[in-house]
């Protein structure tokens, strides 16, 4: 379920001259039985409101005064979020005779032809104060204070995103808590202005409105409602036209494609452009890649295994992403790890529709090809982002979930083929060192070439790993020298600088002239920069130890 809040205005939305119709409350208790939350914002003072509608507690929070009142009709509990004006505010425009209503918290209020009047008090007294217009009405109220700000507060008291929420309103005022809606809906006799910008225009007025915007979010979760405004840029066309990807995605997105390729820079640019736009992202990071993902805290690293509890914590809040660190994890234990988490992230989804993505690299740590069953991985996943070298290690559960991939490399035709078993017979051709070739499966035979974003920061390698850790034997480098006379392993690059100085130079200069050295470097560590270095040693060999060591040691293993 996508939207998890439904958010209305009162007078001209919900209500019809104060009065809510019985039709369109029983669509408000049909929208809570579906476990949905009901958020009320409006320019009312809560006293006057709870006169007119006796029914507050059908909401789990009221924003009053245009943003400046919080109120929990469950607990009885009233918060301010702004500062009442100055008294002599209110003096000052009693004496220049501009007629105000009755009194709120923060909130002064009167009519329109007086706002210049307003203005002018304002002026002479030296506040920081704004007006805000509601169909003749003028609300006097601290800077920055809007139903925007009102509804922001009130979703991080429910622990709610406002990309769960789909708002509904008429008036100017309305205006700001319907952009920070995910979804924006003007009842039929709303202003055109707020037409103008509503993602969904309803053909009813009033609650009658109310009611159709329910009875559609009940029936399908809008999902006929395209959101051209939230789509998030991760690719250009070869002509140079911009591609875009709805931030909520049916199944699962795979990268896919030989080491070295760019699938990890292409989802990595994907990745930060959500977090940019405040999604909630929660990466499960076996190589502990995304230690310099500065958009996410990250829990674990070589030595320390993060706990459900401490990745619990983090993602309780919708403002805060997280990086799961599976260093210190077994690669034999990691997906017994992701079994035990996976549910717990899908019953955060299940409450409050978040994290918005979950996030699954190395996925054949995670989902290897020998897994026959995994009962945790839903198969109506969305919005789940998957990376790996090679689609053929991946088990046949988490690929039944895929509904889009990005393949790169020379053979990303038969990458897509083998991930989604669809033939393409539609084929652009083989993408080159900066394209990729995109899948989705409402075209299940046909591809085309894509050029993915850069990144704008480098997923940066594990420096501790690489330097001091345990790599795998299929990651490991061994010395064996030209008759196989060796087999020294290096399980990291501390361990190769070591053996590395004390070899003899026939097996040093075997492994050089191979170029091993650079390979392993490029598709073991992940590190390009290195690789270079190594693959131009081969043209000082009398010096090239020195220099391939100089290199690690300035990258990974000279102190900080």
């Amino acid at each position: 379920m996508r939207y998890r809040a439904f958010v209305t205005d009162f007078d001209g939305t919900l209500a019809e001259g104060g009065t809510v119709a019985a039709t369109t409350l029983g669509a408000l208790e049909a929208l809570r039985k579906s476990d949905r939350f009901l958020i009320m914002v409006t320019g009312r003072v809560l006293h006057d409101l709870q006169t007119v509608f006796p029914e507050v507690e059908l909401f789990d929070s009221i924003v009053a005064e245009n943003g400046a009142v919080a109120y929990d009709p469950a607990r009885k509990e009233r918060t301010i979020l702004a500062q009442a004006p100055p008294p002599a505010l209110r003096a000052r425009l009693e004496a220049l005779g501009v007629p105000l209503e009755a009194p709120g918290d923060v909130i002064l209020a009167t009519r329109e032809p007086h706002e210049r009047a307003v203005l002018e008090a304002i002026r002479e007294l030296g506040l920081e104060m704004q007006l805000i217009f509601n169909k003749g009405a003028v609300m006097v109220l601290p800077s920055g204070v809007n139903k925007a700000s009102g509804l922001i507060a009130a979703l991080d008291a429910l622990k709610l995103s406002a990309h769960n929420a789909v708002g509904v309103g008429d008036a100017e005022n309305d205006h700001a808590f319907l952009e920070a809606s995910e979804c924006s809906a003007a009842t039929a006799n709303a202003l055109d202005s707020v037409k103008a910008h509503a993602d969904v225009v309803l053909a009813a007025a009033d609650g009658a409105g109310v009611t159709e915007l329910a009875q559609r979010l009940l029936r399908d979760d809008l999902a006929d409602v395209a959101l051209d405004r939230r789509r998030i840029p991760f690719a250009r066309s070869t002509d140079g036209r911009d591609l875009f990807l709805d931030p909520y995605l049916q199944g699962t997105l795979l990268f896919a494609g030989a080491s070295g390729g760019g699938k990890s820079s292409a989802a990595l640019a994907f990745l930060e452009r959500l977090a940019d736009r405040g999604y909630q992202i929660c990466v499960v990071d076996p190589e502990g890649d995304y230690e310099a993902f500065g958009r996410a805290i990250v829990l674990g690293d070589a030595k320390s295994v993060p706990t459900l509890e401490e990745i619990g914590d983090v993602v309780d809040r919708p403002d805060r992403s997280a990086i799961v660190n599976l260093l210190g994890v077994p690669i034999h234990d990691r997906p017994a790890f992701i079994d035990a988490l996976l549910p717990r992230l899908f019953a955060l989804r299940a409450q409050y529709g978040r994290p918005h993505w979950i996030v699954l690299d190395e996925a054949h740590h995670l989902f290897p090809r020998e897994r026959s069953a995994e009962p945790v991985l839903a198969r109506d996943a969305f919005s789940m982002l998957a990376i790996a070298a090679d689609p053929s290690q991946l088990s046949g559960t988490l690929l039944s979930t895929v509904t889009a991939v990005v393949g790169v490399g020379a053979d990303a035709a038969q990458t897509i083929e083998t991930a989604t078993g669809n033939r393409l017979d539609e084929q652009p051709g083989a993408p080159d060192e900066s394209q990729a070739l995109f899948w989705q499966a409402r075209a299940p035979n046909a591809a085309r070439l894509i050029v993915p974003l850069a990144p704008e920061s480098k997923k940066q390698r594990h420096r501790r790993k690489y330097a001091q850790g345990d790599l795998a034997p299929e990651k490991s480098f061994f010395f064996r020298g030209p008759d196989q006379r060796l087999n020294l392993r290096a399980n990291n690059l501390t361990i190769f600088a070591q053996l590395a100085e004390g070899i003899d130079d026939e097996t040093w200069t075997h492994h050089l002239r191979r170029d091993d050295y650079a390979t392993w470097f490029r598709e073991a560590i992940g590190d390009d920069e290195l690789a270079e270095a190594a693959h131009r040693a081969k043209d000082e060999p009398e010096k090239s130890r020195e220099l391939v060591l100089a290199a690690i040691r300035e990258k990974y293993t000279r102190p900080a």
